[in-house]
């Protein structure tokens, strides 16, 4: 299975974008919206980096950060779980929540930052939800214009790109209503926006990470998957349903301990958050794993099974 690189930089600017699976909603409620930010904002105390700009809509989100480590992977491995196992939670379901893997595009600053800013706060104007983006709550457009700020964003760090008072900038975005132009036009590879000079040094760059000349890309791999993609995959595996995985009970379905053994093996969450996915205590989560674990010293099948799972979420 081929996936799309993640290069893994720190000081590194990013432009992230999640959907709904099936493009469904993933906000509802206006709590959906503020839990929403409340795992941004804790995001960024944990693994340090800085929100630059970001708009929710109803069945996706946009984010400007720029790492100061080579951490994206956990950082959005932390949101799209945290959020997910909140969204289940509240609802009473189980399964994915976001469409797959998010994506990433690693932006050149200088040339590219303020059009990007423009892009996402217009992204309610595109949809036709509002004709102003002033007028939408859920974007940090109003950050930018406006002398009170917005508490998520890092204002006097963003300052380093764009010089603009609140009008200019206001100027400058509402202009764009009419443009309707695409940044994204001129991506290369899928993953890298800038000039020729920066994508040939962030393709040096990532081809050392390949090459094993710093942290492993296999383990990158690995520390990106949320285990939405994992139940999906033992959902397939097994011809069964996501639902029908994550409610069993009584006598957990052998599918369902695999995607629990997984889910520890492959992901950085705590046995409490995988067992409120999956609806059960923390101690269950550690029994099932370690049932699957003596499992596969026994069963040969098993084993194999277990391994291709493995294979599957590290090429």
């Amino acid at each position: 299975m081929t996936r799309p690189y993640r290069l893994q930089l720190e000081d590194c600017l990013y432009h992230i974008t999640s959907r709904g699976d099936d493009r469904k909603k993933v906000f509802i409620s206006k709590y959906d919206y503020e839990k929403f930010l409340e795992y941004l904002r804790l995001a960024k105390d944990k693994y340090k980096f800085y929100l630059y700009a970001y708009c929710l809509i109803t069945n996706h989100y946009h984010l400007l950060i720029e790492t100061t480590q080579p951490n994206l992977s956990r950082i959005m491995q932390y949101i799209n779980s945290s959020y997910t196992i909140y969204y289940n939670t509240k609802r009473r379901r189980c399964g994915h929540v976001f469409q797959g893997r998010y994506k990433s595009i690693v932006v050149e600053k200088d040339s590219y930052f303020l059009e990007l800013t423009r892009y996402i706060h217009l992204n309610p104007v595109r949809a036709k939800i509002v004709t102003d983006p002033s007028k939408y709550e859920w974007s940090s457009y109003r950050g930018y214009i406006k002398k009170k700020g917005n508490a998520y964003i890092d204002e006097e760090y963003m300052r380093r790109y764009f010089d603009m008072s609140g009008k200019q900038y206001q100027d400058f975005a509402l202009e764009g209503i009419n443009k309707q132009e695409n940044p994204f036009k001129d991506i290369y590879a899928g993953f890298i926006l800038g000039r020729t000079k920066f994508i040939k040094d962030k393709l040096k760059r990532l081809k050392g990470q390949i090459e094993g000349g710093e942290v492993s890309y296999r383990k990158k791999i690995n520390s990106s998957l949320d285990i939405d993609s994992i139940v999906r995959a033992v959902s397939r595996k097994y011809g069964q349903s996501v639902n029908e995985i994550c409610k069993a009970k009584r006598k957990p379905l052998l599918s369902k301990k695999i995607a629990i053994y997984l889910s520890k093996r492959l992901t950085g969450l705590t046995n409490r958050e995988i067992g409120e996915f999956f609806g059960i205590g923390h101690s269950a989560v550690s029994k099932a794993a370690m049932d699957i674990s003596k499992l596969a010293e026994k069963d040969k099948t098993v084993k194999r099974e277990i391994e291709g799972f493995i294979s599957h979420f590290e090429v």
